[in-house]
């Protein structure tokens, strides 16, 4: 057999192999009807469908994996493109029921976008008005697409990060504390609780419980405390990863470096088991590969999570080690259009 004909016989096996047989068998496009619409119930508004989203299988980039398999949330898929839209909806919606957000006021909080853009889709869709305070340095079409719902944009010290949008917020509300409803998701406890009532579920049923790893990447530390906790309560084995950048001085926009930063109250070291340092070089590379190996376009934070995911599968592999891998894809690529263009020259 030529190695042409062999080729085309090995990819149109992975292809077949990555698709479901109602696909490959032309009996569907591949769309399956959204959760509300399969159980019967009609969905009220677009934040019906927060939450939910797929569990995607890696083919290409795992093609030399025999033992491991690893699969990927695709938070991206969320109504306002990102993970951040669980924790939003919970921490205003939990400020609706206590009575501490009320239509007279502000929602006001920090952001390195994804939760920003979250709460100015809600907040356009149950009608609030919204503050952000964003480091100087968020990706242009972050900034633009908070201002397209309609958010107030306040610019912290690009230099300081996240955590310079951070401390600009706090003192923002300490002026006028009663013209504003500051949900604080590096501190509110709602955040983490759309995980544990939401993401974790999801992925034990996803998996049928044979998920044996869960990693996530740290900003607010939300989606690896809540879905960590919920996936330790159903097997203590399963192991559960924290992915932050290698150093201080990082280019993965959204993410922490704990060392060196402000520590959220959310935060709990000792809901994961271990921790893998991303390098910026290879998150950048990562998610290139991802959108030119898998189709899969979302953000550098995303990307960071999955070379963890495969740097660990090629460990558990080398000790012949039989595991099931799933991480989180954040958000879209199309956020950081700017910046890789820069990067990439176009």
């Amino acid at each position: 057999m030529s190695s042409v004909v062999k080729n085309n016989v090995m990819n149109e096996a992975l292809s077949r192999e990555c698709l479901s047989e109602d696909v490959v068998n032309g009996s569907t496009n591949g769309h399956r009807p959204p959760p509300l619409e399969s159980l019967g119930i009609n969905a009220i508004s677009i934040l019906d469908y927060v939450g939910n989203t797929p569990l995607f299988k890696f083919c290409s980039l795992t093609r030399h994996l025999q033992n491991v398999e690893v699969y990927a949330k695709a938070e991206y898929l969320n109504p306002g493109g990102s993970v951040k839209d669980r924790a939003a909806l919970s921490m205003i919606l939990k400020g609706e029921r206590e009575g501490t957000l009320t239509r007279d006021k502000t929602i006001l909080d920090s952001t390195s976008g994804n939760t920003g853009i979250a709460y100015a889709m809600i907040g356009a869709a149950r009608g609030y008005k919204i503050k952000l305070v964003m480091p100087g340095n968020v990706s242009v079409e972050r900034k633009n697409i908070v201002r397209m719902y309609g958010a107030e944009v306040v610019l912290s010290d690009p230099l300081k990060g996240s955590d310079g949008a951070i401390e600009l917020a706090r003192e923002i509300y300490a002026a006028e504390p009663d013209k504003y409803f500051k949900p604080d998701q590096y501190n509110n406890e709602a955040n983490s609780l759309a995980h544990y009532n939401g993401t974790g579920p999801e992925i034990w049923s996803q998996t049928r419980g044979r998920v044996t790893h869960f990693l996530a990447t740290i900003g607010t530390s939300g989606t690896l405390m809540g879905t960590g906790r919920f996936l330790k309560e159903q097997s203590s084995d399963i192991q559960i990863v924290a992915v932050e950048p290698d150093s201080p001085m990082h280019g993965i926009e959204g993410l922490k470096h704990m060392a060196s930063s402000i520590q959220p109250g959310i935060y709990h070291p000792e809901t994961h088991d271990s921790k893998i340092p991303a390098p910026t070089e290879e998150a950048y590379e990562m998610q290139a590969r991802l959108a030119r190996e898998e189709g899969i376009f979302v953000g550098f934070s995303a990307a960071a999570a999955v070379w963890a995911s495969l740097t660990l599968a090629d460990q558990l592999e080398a000790q012949g080690q039989k595991a099931v891998i799933v991480t989180i894809l954040c958000d879209r690529g199309d956020r950081y259009l700017t910046q890789l263009s820069m990067l990439n020259g176009y």
